[in-house]
């Protein structure tokens, strides 16, 4: 029984070697192989895989889409105001070789570039700008953090601004400008009422004045509509062309 001792710890030094080499990768996964040093040409995965340890040494790359927080920076306007903005950064590896051997960490070398674009670009446009033309300035910081992060294999899909904080002068200026902004539209859509208004009455007036019995009808409906109030005492004067029908003319000599 002795004599099959060495042979049983042989046997289950290969068992757990064998499961040591055994690895399984999940359907995001791809695993970047190093063999004596050298990369081999394609990663793999997914599913079940060998790595000859310690001959190979792998290194596990996710492909799913990462979402990069961006904290507050401080950013100077074109128009020296001083703000904090965050973005959030959505990018994925699309090549697991490049992000592993062309970039010490993939993650942390996206984060801190897309820092000091954020600063970069928003610091060359003005306030207004930044306030109303989010759409065109999240494309500009896609484009500009995807072209510097393509040689490490990763593709940047989304740049989203998430939040402007303004200092609290600027807000309290900025609340006065939107309120009298608003005051101005009111009276403009005040004084354009009046104005319609005066054009109707005008094209009321001037029909009115092609039939003379038009006037009097309506000075009659006016007179009904104030006789409906009994509380007070009004004197109306009346034209004395109404009055031409009722008094009898002189004859003339």
């Amino acid at each position: 029984m002795g004599g099959y001792t060495p042979l049983v710890t042989v046997i289950i030094i290969i068992f757990f070697l064998l499961l040591s080499w055994i690895k399984v990768l999940r359907e995001y996964e791809r695993g970047v192989i190093f063999r004596l040093g050298r990369v081999l040409e394609e990663p793999k995965g997914p599913g079940l895989i060998l790595v000859f340890h310690p001959i190979d040494k792998m290194v596990r790359v996710s492909l799913r889409t990462i979402v990069l927080d961006v904290p507050p920076q401080d950013v100077i306007t074109k128009d020296n105001v001083s703000v904090k903005v965050n973005a959030v950064v959505y990018y994925r590896v699309l090549e697991p070789k490049k992000a592993v051997i062309e970039v010490q960490d993939y993650q942390y070398a996206t984060s801190q570039l897309s820092q000091t674009t954020l600063r970069s670009v928003l610091g060359q446009v003005e306030l207004d700008e930044l306030l109303s033309e989010r759409d065109k300035l999240n494309l500009k910081l896609q484009s500009i953090i995807d072209e510097h992060s393509d040689p490490w294999g990763i593709k940047v899909s989304m740049v989203e601004i998430k939040y402007v904080d303004l200092p609290q002068e600027m807000q309290r200026a900025m609340a006065k400008q939107a309120e009298a902004e608003r005051e101005r539209r009111a009276k403009v859509i005040h004084a354009e009422g009046e104005f319609q208004a005066a054009e109707k009455l005008l094209q009321a007036a001037n029909k009115m004045t092609e039939n003379a019995s038009t006037i009097q009808l309506r000075y009659l409906q006016t007179l009904m509509d104030i006789s409906a109030d009994n509380t007070s005492t009004i004197i109306f004067p009346l034209p004395l062309n109404m009055l031409e029908g009722l008094v009898p003319r002189k004859s003339q000599d």
